[in-house]
């Protein structure tokens, strides 16, 4: 996993196999599209910001919450690898990328895009239900995403995350801070109370 050295609950969302598939998408873009030539930087710097927006709203939203925020910010980031996968299609039809090119590219944007289909349709069937509605489960979010069991996170964090850290359950949804493809003015931060990071 890429997660980083230090870890609190705040950063759960590190343990998702979501994200993880979105960074490494993400890498694998970049070094595609870095170092076009100067009339195509246009074109190239399209599909690193999609890329880079997936895991970006999969974190914000993993950070709200609440499980309305996390749902819109899964969408969010579901609509990026559309627009990603687009472009990469029109790439390999201009000649400007090949097949072998493509073909990894294109597999993991549906990899991606399968993963969190199924965490949305987990979480939505878990608001419905009503079933902890405060607090987010990283083990069920793994499950949905096709994560092994055995792959399941640590035992201190296995049983979930805390409640929310700023308040009841707001049903309001607050617009993305997350840059490139959504323009909506970032919100102001909400207070926290985080653990230490471990030394």
């Amino acid at each position: 996993m890429s997660g980083g050295t230090f870890h609190n609950r705040n950063r759960g969302y590190q343990k998702l196999r979501v994200w993880d598939d979105a960074v490494d998408s993400y890498a694998a873009i970049c070094a595609v599209f870095r170092g076009w030539p100067y009339e195509l930087r246009r074109v190239a710097t399209h599909p690193i910001a999609s890329a880079d927006s997936v895991h970006r709203n999969i974190a914000e939203g993993y950070c709200r919450r609440t499980i309305n925020e996390y749902i819109h910010h899964l969408y969010l980031a579901l609509a990026s690898p559309g627009e990603c996968v687009s472009g990469l299609a029109a790439c390999r039809r201009a000649g400007q990328i090949d097949g072998d090119v493509h073909a990894p590219l294109d597999a993991s944007a549906f990899k991606i895009e399968s993963g969190l289909s199924r965490l949305i349709e987990s979480l939505e069937m878990k608001r419905e239900r009503g079933d902890g509605v405060d607090h987010l489960m990283i083990r069920e979010s793994n499950a949905a995403c096709g994560r092994k069991e055995e792959e399941a996170v640590p035992a201190a964090v296995d049983d979930g995350v805390p409640p929310p850290l700023h308040g009841p359950v707001d049903s309001s949804i607050h617009p993305s801070a997350t840059p490139a493809l959504h323009h909506a003015i970032a919100p102001s931060l909400h207070s926290s109370e985080e653990e230490a990071p471990d030394p």
